[in-house]
C-alpha cells in the first residue's frame, strides 16, 4: 500500500492565446532579425545533426513591452497549471529563426547544470502557421509526443525538465520567442 504526502496537480503543459498581435509579433521579428548569429549547443558548439538556426538574444531594453506581457502570462499561467516558486526571466528572450528545408532542434530538455535553476519553459509563436510547413513543437510525454498547437501569438508553457523538439521546417521560416523562467531548487 502506498501513503501519498501530496497529489501531484502540476499540468503538463499550459497556454495562453494572442499574448502578443500579429503586429507585435512582426516587430519583434524585425528586431530578432537584426541581431542573428547560428545556434549553438552547450558549450558553444554548432552541431546540424542536434539544433540547425538561428538565434538572437533580446533584453527588456529590446522589448520592455513583450517582458511585460509574458511575466503577467507566466505568472497567471503558473498559479493555475504549476504553483512553482519563481524568480524570473534571469536569462532574457532567446529569439529563434528556423529555416526551411533543415530547421530544427532536436530532442532535449531545458535543464541546466551548474546553472540557474530553469523551471518553467516558454515558447512563443512568432510566424503564422500559413508561412511554413513542419516546425512543430513536440513535448514528448509518453511513446506520442504530444504536438503543440501553432497559431500566431499564442505562448506554450512547460516545466523545463519536459523532453521535447521542434520539428524540421520543411517549407518556409518559422519564428519564435523563448524564455526560461527561474527559480528556487525544487525540493
Amino acid at each position: 500500500m502506498i501513503w501519498q504526502f501530496h497529489s501531484d496537480k502540476t499540468q503538463n503543459w499550459a497556454y495562453m492565446d494572442n499574448l502578443f498581435t500579429p503586429e507585435e509579433c512582426a516587430q519583434i521579428i524585425a528586431i530578432g532579425n537584426s541581431k542573428l548569429e547560428k545556434a549553438t549547443i552547450v558549450g558553444g558548439e554548432v552541431n546540424k545533426d542536434i539544433r540547425e538556426s538561428q538565434i538572437s538574444w533580446l533584453s527588456p531594453n529590446d522589448l520592455e513591452f513583450a517582458f511585460r506581457r509574458v511575466t503577467d502570462g507566466v505568472l497567471n499561467l503558473n498559479s493555475q497549471f504549476f504553483n512553482f516558486d519563481l524568480f524570473g526571466l534571469a536569462e532574457g528572450f532567446q529569439f529563434t529563426r528556423y529555416d526551411a528545408p533543415t530547421g530544427h532542434y532536436g530532442m532535449h530538455i531545458d535543464k541546466m547544470l551548474n546553472g540557474p535553476v530553469r523551471k518553467l519553459s516558454l515558447t512563443i509563436q512568432l510566424s503564422s502557421p500559413e508561412d511554413y510547413e513542419g516546425g512543430e513543437l513536440a513535448l514528448q510525454f509518453d511513446k506520442e509526443a504530444d504536438v503543440m498547437p501553432k497559431e500566431l501569438g499564442k505562448m506554450i508553457v512547460f516545466p523545463s525538465y519536459i523532453l521535447h523538439k521542434v520539428r524540421p521546417v520543411t517549407k518556409g521560416t518559422r519564428y519564435s520567442l523563448v524564455a526560461w523562467v527561474t527559480g528556487k531548487p525544487f525540493k
